[in-house]
């Protein structure tokens, strides 16, 4: 029976060192304070089947008697390997019911509360003991049966309800819960020479282990962690939230040798590299969560660094840099990289190869109606060099006053320019080619090629992805014979209603017409040019767009003077 005794301890210390090897820190603290306990409470068996005397009996069952903690450890582990939780209110009464039984067990030998009587003899060397229990030791074991009803049924509940639990794990649990009670009843009913309460803690142990083992394996973010950081090439280096430096792994050292040398809680001196390529990049994300990764050049390798906030729980206490070797990736990405480049100056090569071609077959068209009008030749030509003068004026305005303009509507107005005269191409050759002027009736078909070339801009323009440039296009056709006051063609649009694009493009239109030679007069002079301009501002053209006629004009005159 001693051999027994004794055999039960040893297993049970034996236990309790081959748990200490698998430990984690995630185990669950009542799993740790279960196999702490089982040596203990075997130690107090084997203390009671040595004992010689009651006094030295009474001693071992005292010690014992810490298995009333043990039930509640295991029930507590259970709750936490089917993923439930006991509320802290719950474990504190719990808790506290074990701790009276217990103390009431201090009690036996000296009062009857616990004990009403123990006593012993001595039969061929060993010591029996007879025990007497008073009502508070049945209340003990109907703790105790209700503790095993209680762990069943969150097993059982778990196994139908969980589905982020192990089966298999349940079932080593259901087999711990048997085997315990079991024990109890076996031990106490069929009242066999030893107690099967010491090895139903050494066999609940054994089945523990197992469960333990698998722990490790579910949880998965933990493994994770550990395979990453055990591989050999991911650093790990972690900062509190004061930038107090609070360790990191061999790779991330061999990165950053300083960190070799820095002691943990020290800050990093302000004057060091590390300050510059680490607390530095910290603070970026702390002001802009978005800046969390860079890169580090290390033996020919580019590491990239992710940096993330550090939690115990759900507190954040610091900032984890990951280092990640993206060597491969970056050289991809740079590849990759370097072919989008190509590839991009390809396209922006053909797009340009065909924009030219687009804009030459539309100043080809323009140029075709030009040649069947015998009166305005050059003049396509001639429009747009001065819409490039005047706008060159307007966009040196930087006044308050001055036109806010984007650079892309400069540009479209120039290349808009040579369309505004294509409905021509509508215009019967009998009017459009007449060496003279025109008969009132003559003139209203000629007032026809606004509109005309409106539609002619739209139908060439409708496919186009440039919507900005197709209306301005369309609108320059359309309306560069409206006037400020009311009186142009083809609407009588006047001041702001018509587009600016138009009233741009109409100085220069009516500018090169009182400047050039027509079939039907002689070319006027600049003076002459200049007051009838000068006079039309407000009437015929916008007011606000003289002072650009007016810095413009040197050029104007300069450039019509070299033709």
């Amino acid at each position: 029976m001693k051999l027994y005794y004794a055999i039960i301890f040893v297993t049970s210390v034996l236990l309790t060192g081959i748990y200490s090897g698998i430990w984690r820190k995630r185990f669950s603290v009542f799993l740790t304070l279960t196999y702490a306990l089982i040596p203990i409470i075997n130690l107090g068996y084997y203390i009671t089947a040595v004992s010689q005397t009651v006094g030295e009996a009474i001693i071992g069952i005292k010690i014992s008697y810490l298995g009333i903690y043990l039930h509640v450890f295991v029930m507590y582990t259970i709750f936490n390997l089917c993923n439930l939780n006991i509320k802290k209110p719950i474990r504190l009464i719990l808790f506290a019911v074990s701790s009276f039984f217990f103390f009431s067990a201090l009690t036996i030998g000296s009062s009857d509360f616990f004990y009403k009587e123990i006593t012993g003899e001595l039969i061929g060397g060993r010591l029996v003991l007879h025990k007497k229990y008073s009502i508070v030791h049945t209340l003990y074991y109907i703790q105790i049966f209700i503790y095993m009803i209680i762990t069943v049924s969150a097993t059982f509940y778990a196994f139908f309800k969980r589905n982020d639990v192990s089966r298999h794990n349940l079932w080593y649990m259901v087999a711990c819960e048997l085997i315990t009670v079991l024990s109890f009843f076996i031990g106490k009913f069929l009242h066999v020479d030893v107690d099967l309460i010491p090895l139903s803690y050494n066999l609940s142990g054994i089945v523990m282990l197992i469960i333990s083992r698998r722990i490790i394996l579910y949880d998965v973010a933990s493994t994770a962690i550990e395979t990453i950081s055990s591989n050999g090439k991911t650093g790990f280096a972690s900062f509190d939230e004061n930038f107090h430096y609070l360790g990191s792994n061999q790779i991330a050292k061999e990165i950053y040798p300083e960190l070799a040398k820095l002691k943990v809680d020290n800050s990093i001196p302000k004057t060091s590299r590390l300050n510059e390529e680490i607390i530095k990049k910290i603070r970026e994300y702390i002001e802009n969560p978005k800046k969390n990764s860079f890169t580090k050049n290390f033996k020919n390798q580019i590491y990239k660094i992710d940096i993330e906030k550090l939690y115990d729980g759900r507190n954040n206490r610091g900032y984890i840099l990951y280092m990640q070797d993206d060597t491969k990736n970056y050289k991809y990405i740079s590849l990759l990289n370097k072919f989008n480049d190509r590839l991009k100056d390809e396209v922006a090569e053909k797009t340009a190869d065909i924009l030219k071609m687009h804009d030459n077959l539309i100043l080809g068209m323009a140029t075709m109606v030009e040649s069947r009008d015998n009166s305005t030749g050059g003049h396509i030509k001639r429009t747009s060099d001065v819409i490039k003068i005047l706008v060159e004026e307007i966009q040196k305005d930087k006044t308050d006053g001055a036109l806010k303009l984007t650079s892309d509507f400069y540009h479209n107005l120039i290349k808009a320019a040579p369309m505004h005269d294509l409905g021509k191409i509508a215009v019967d050759d009998a009017v459009l080619r007449k060496p003279g002027r025109f008969t009132p009736e003559e003139f209203e078909i000629m007032k026809t090629h606004a509109e005309e070339g409106a539609h002619i801009v739209h139908e060439i323009l409708k496919e186009t992805d440039d919507k900005d440039f197709h209306i301005l296009a369309e609108n320059v056709a359309h309306y560069h014979h409206e006037r400020w006051d009311g009186s142009g063609y083809p609407k009588g649009l006047k001041a702001e209603e018509i587009p600016l694009e138009a009233r741009i493009m109409a100085i220069a239109d009516v500018y090169d017409a009182l400047v050039s030679k027509r079939v039907y007069k002689e070319a006027m002079s600049f003076e002459k040019a200049d007051s009838i301009m000068l006079e039309s501002f407000g009437k015929h053209f916008d007011k606000q767009l003289e002072k650009y006629y007016i810095q413009a004009r040197p050029k104007l005159e300069a450039y019509y003077s070299n033709l």
